[in-house]
């Protein structure tokens, strides 16, 4: 849909809390089904509060693994209700430069092609430009047009196209490889 329906739906950014346990695993479920992960890090070994708690330890960069960076992952909302979330690392180690991105999102499908995707990437950008972040890395799958589209009305610029690695989170890109912009 158009920006002004985005913009009058007054979504909003904000971390997880405790009362979102049964809403956030529906719409774990409901992304799942297109092989795309809603609850980054949740695995079926933890209560909800673990990962909170894991959460918040990313988000100052506290026990982190190996593999991992400083980060945020915020739930987008209009009107209490959950549509979806953003992924943002505040940095970029060598395998998120190659085969991953500053910046993820997720629409639950019921709210896709209404603007939310767009909105979030706007406030998301936000978000790691007031950590000192220029230069933002998006990516998404060649084949996805309505993620390029959202990456492009915020201002990505192609840079390339990439294969995808095994393993990698996107969606199945039926051999087309990963599109990597810049937002600068």
């Amino acid at each position: 849909m158009n920006r002004r329906y985005a913009e009058s739906m007054a979504l909003r950014l904000r971390p997880y809390r405790q009362e979102d346990e049964a809403a956030a695993f529906a719409a774990h479920e409901e992304v799942l089904a297109d092989d795309f992960h809603f609850l980054l890090g949740w695995d079926a070994t933890m209560s909800w509060s673990d990962f909170l708690r894991v959460l918040d330890e990313q988000r100052r960069g506290v026990n982190l693994a190996e593999n991992q960076v400083r980060a945020v992952q915020l739930v987008a909302e209009v009107d209490a209700e959950l549509v979806g979330r953003v992924s943002v690392r505040f940095e970029l180690n060598s395998f998120l430069a190659t085969s991953g991105e500053h910046i993820g999102y997720a629409v639950v499908p019921a709210h896709r092609k209404k603007g939310c995707a767009t909105e979030m990437l706007r406030q998301a950008l936000v978000v790691i430009r007031a950590e000192g972040v220029d230069r933002v890395l998006v990516t998404c799958n060649d084949g996805n047009a309505g993620s390029r589209r959202v990456i492009e009305n915020c201002g990505g610029t192609f840079e390339s196209i990439v294969p995808l690695e095994a393993g990698q989170s996107l969606c199945d890109d039926n051999g087309q490889g990963v599109r990597r912009y810049w937002i600068e």
